[in-house]
């Protein structure tokens, strides 16, 4: 069954194409889950919710562009919309100057260990370091899908880093100490 087919029966709400929809793509979007959720539970979870709001606006898809860019955009609007609701994603106000900003890339850790610091980060910085680094969204759009300024982003984005830099920096000398 091509993908223009799958989608249309989806669209009819066929189980069976809703199953093998889940098929195709749920390895994909569960990394995305990984990437804005701070446990595997959590990204399961999200990953389950996204699917039913994909199966439900699927009838928004109207072949233009990729559809697999589609789903990561509703699951990625997905899991935000769950966040917002949080009371823990707090706002920094305006007026806070972005940090100096911090580089990770020269520090020596594995992709597993760094995916795991980055899901210990507090919500707020979780969620902007992600949509910032990994999905290359700019400060703008992330202060518009959170409801925050674009100066809360830039700061958010540089106290992630800073986090990062300080977690990634304690294990380095706990492990030279060895």
């Amino acid at each position: 069954m091509s993908l223009e087919e799958l989608i249309k029966n989806c669209k009819n709400g066929n189980r069976k194409a809703q199953e093998q929809l889940y098929r195709d793509y749920s390895r994909v979007l569960y990394s995305v889950c990984l990437k804005y959720s701070r446990n595997k539970t959590e990204a399961e979870d999200n990953l389950h919710d996204s699917f039913m709001v994909i199966y439900d606006k699927i009838d928004q898809y109207n072949f233009k562009g990729s559809f697999e860019g589609w789903v990561k955009r509703v699951t990625v609007n997905t899991v935000l919309q769950k966040y917002r609701k949080e009371p823990n994603l707090s706002i920094v106000p305006e007026h806070l100057e972005a940090e100096e900003e911090v580089e990770v890339e020269d520090l020596e850790v594995s992709l597993p260990q760094l995916l795991g610091y980055i899901q210990e980060l507090p919500n707020k910085y979780r969620l902007t370091f992600n949509m910032y680094v990994l999905e290359g969204y700019t400060h703008q759009e992330i202060g518009e899908l959170l409801g925050t300024s674009t100066g809360t982003s830039k700061s958010n984005l540089a106290r992630a880093r800073l986090i990062l830099k300080e977690r990634i920096e304690t294990v380095i000398k706990q492990n030279a100490t060895l």
